[in-house]
């Protein structure tokens, strides 16, 4: 989610930092935080998302999102697509609130808390790191701040199940924070890639069971089973695929 920094408490935050925060149907701001914002779906929003909505992967990425490719990675990142009009609102957002609740992104999940990762050295292990740190956004039209309802963080992020979510992104999250050295941004064929194995399920089920790609790769067939069977499974080995095409692993293996 983009987030208008003047909302933001700038102060970083650990999972035992306490708040005050409460929203249901009946509080005056009810549904306001869910216009004129720029969600970011992440790979296991658009699962959950798609399956939500009895949909491919393809179908949902055309007809619910938008492309946009970051500058400073040239990663092609995927946003959920508002409706027209000048409070630009959320599509499953009705007056009686979300009809996609359960299984909606990440992003919504956390607010109005916000998550970001810094990329640290481990001076004993000599081994780069991702800490996770947390904030708070507190918009003017948001009253939920003023309820009595106390939460710590991960108090918070255990009943919006945000862990589920941050447990089956990691893998993605890493990848965010490859190097973007001189010379290694993504070329075409590289985001195509990208995009396909993060957001694209369905193709990249059809990439790596109805192409040569079992036939060139040595995956464990146990594997190759379990993700038939499971698409958190695909994702991951989705993820893993993206390292190596990234040269940032060596996560597949040739055959001989």
């Amino acid at each position: 989610m983009k987030i208008n920094m003047k909302d933001v408490d700038i102060v970083s935050h650990s999972l035992n930092s306490k708040f005050k925060f409460k929203c249901y149907k009946g509080i005056s701001c009810f549904t306001k935080c869910c216009s004129n914002i720029d969600i970011l779906l992440t790979p296991y929003d658009i699962v959950r998302l798609k399956n939500r909505l009895n949909m491919l992967s393809g179908q949902f990425l055309l007809q619910y999102t938008y492309i946009d490719i970051d500058e400073k990675t040239s990663h092609p990142f995927v946003f959920l697509k508002m409706k027209e009009g000048g409070n630009r609102e959320c599509p499953f957002v009705y007056e009686e609130g979300c009809n996609i609740y359960t299984d909606r992104p990440a992003s919504c999940r956390y607010y109005p808390v916000g998550q970001g990762s810094l990329k640290k050295m481990d001076e004993n292990l000599k081994q780069p790191y991702n800490e996770e740190f947390y904030f708070f956004v507190r918009e003017d039209h948001c009253k939920g701040y003023q309820e009595d309802k106390e939460w710590t963080i991960k108090e918070w992020r255990q009943d919006q199940e945000a862990e589920l979510y941050d447990d089956i992104n990691r893998g993605w999250k890493e990848i965010l924070f490859r190097k973007n050295l001189p010379g290694l941004s993504l070329d075409e064929k590289k985001q195509k890639a990208f995009y396909m194995a993060s957001y694209d399920i369905d193709r990249f089920s059809d990439f790596v069971f109805k192409s040569g790609f079992l036939d060139k790769f040595d995956v464990d067939p146990e594997k190759v089973e379990r993700m038939k069977k499971d698409e958190v499974e695909l994702l991951q080995f989705a993820f893993s695929y993206i390292k190596y095409i990234l040269m940032m692993e060596q996560t597949l293996k040739l055959k001989e």
